[in-house]
């Protein structure tokens, strides 16, 4: 059963472990002058991590279905505690793009806990079950784009990787002490557990739609992730590190869209949900791509667009994942390891994206590119709702037999 003290430490442990993700973004700038790499390198370090937390959830969390999920948490956190301490003592780029890459795959210890968050819950808790420990994660994000830039300010880039990696080991004790054991689902191996992640791909035409809504709207989301911290830092606004991580703060709306979007999938309004974030996603980089007379009204446009595109990307997230988690619940980690795949390679296919486009057009481009993404999110939600609408006359027709 899963207990309030027991879902907060989950929501707690998927913060962290993400959230080390996003240390290196108020960074960059300092980064690219310290190692001496151009910014289009020092922005290629947010790519290496989605690539690698990418790969992560492809060859990883399906481990969630076949083996004990207890001590596989603890070692993930473990082994991400590792991957940061390794940037924490980067003398150089490629090291720090080593230790990026190793935390990045390790780190995916947040998407075993989500499906198992849902598996404890009490029937038709789910949704609240999902959006809690997604609030946790994303509040992780936030304080980590935050927090980094404060500390880099007083003790350079370096301290927060480290700091990110002691706290990994404090919560892999924690994990290994609070959660519940649990049983396998999966049979038949490593090898045969990753192919019918393929299978549930090619059987279930709702996880193909929502896996895709899930990566257009992170890519868009990442377009603006990958280039903030130059346009910032930039002549525009000319803002220091601590500067840049505080305006992340913004992005506490998607956190308590995390927790509202699953409340209302449980209520049957996960549609509307879906809906409203696609088209918000669009409408959001208007706001983000509008260019003011003064440095006032562009810098409060920016943060009120950061805070919507945060608050819709999670209206589209989570949904998703209470859409998926049920399609087959004997195979909730690998149904998340298919979305969530999908997701991040949306999104580093949004950071590659959003780099290219910094330095071919400035912030104008960017901002074109960002709402093109949120353009295909809309398409695809649209064909996913037509699959719903033709998937309740057969879902009425085998209910009406089996209570005959």
């Amino acid at each position: 059963m899963l207990t309030r003290p027991l879902l907060l430490v989950m929501a707690v442990a998927t913060g962290l472990t993400v959230g080390g993700n996003y240390v290196n973004q108020p960074l960059l700038d300092t980064i690219a002058g310290d190692l001496a790499v151009s910014d289009g390198r020092a922005a290629a370090l947010v790519t290496v991590a989605q690539v690698s937390y990418g790969l992560g959830l492809l060859l990883v969390v399906p481990l969630g279905d076949l083996l004990e999920r207890r001590r596989l948490l603890t070692v993930l956190a473990l082994l991400a505690a590792a991957g940061h301490a390794v940037c924490a003592l980067a003398p150089n780029y490629a090291v720090l793009v080593v230790g990026t890459a190793i935390a990045g795959v390790f780190s995916v210890a947040a998407q075993v806990l989500v499906p198992f968050a849902a598996e404890l819950a009490e029937p038709g808790r789910e949704g609240r079950a999902v959006g809690t420990v997604m609030s946790g994660l994303l509040i992780g994000a936030l304080l980590a784009r935050s927090v980094s830039g404060a500390l880099a300010q007083v003790a350079g880039w370096h301290a927060p990787y480290a700091v990110v990696a002691v706290g990994l080991v404090v919560i892999a004790v924690v994990l290994r002490r609070k959660l519940p054991s649990s049983v396998p689902q999966a049979t038949g191996g490593y090898l045969a557990t990753l192919r019918s992640g393929a299978r549930l791909v090619a059987e279930l035409p709702r996880l193909r739609t929502r896996a895709l809504l899930g990566g257009l709207g992170f890519a868009g989301i990442s377009v603006l992730f990958a280039t903030t911290t130059f346009l910032l830092a930039g002549p525009r606004f000319g803002m220091s590190e601590l500067e840049i991580g505080l305006v992340g703060l913004a992005g506490v709306a998607g956190a308590s869209m995390a927790s509202v979007a699953g409340r209302m999938a449980d209520a049957g309004r996960g549609q509307l949900t879906t809906g409203v974030g696609a088209v918000g996603l669009v409408l959001t980089w208007g706001l983000l791509g509008l260019s003011a007379s003064t440095w006032l009204t562009s810098l409060l446009l920016f943060v009120l667009g950061f805070g919507l595109a945060d608050m819709f990307l999670q209206a589209v997230h989570v949904s998703n994942q209470n859409v998926v988690y049920p399609l087959r619940p004997a195979a909730r980690s690998r149904l998340n390891s298919v979305y969530m795949t999908t997701y991040f390679v949306g999104g580093a296919l949004g950071s590659a994206a959003g780099s290219a486009a910094w330095g071919a057009g400035g912030w104008s481009l960017v901002s074109a590119v960002g709402a093109g993404f949120g353009v295909l999110t809309i398409l695809v939600w649209l064909v996913d709702l037509r699959l719903e609408r033709a998937g309740r006359p057969a879902a009425v027709s085998a209910a009406g037999a089996g209570s005959r």
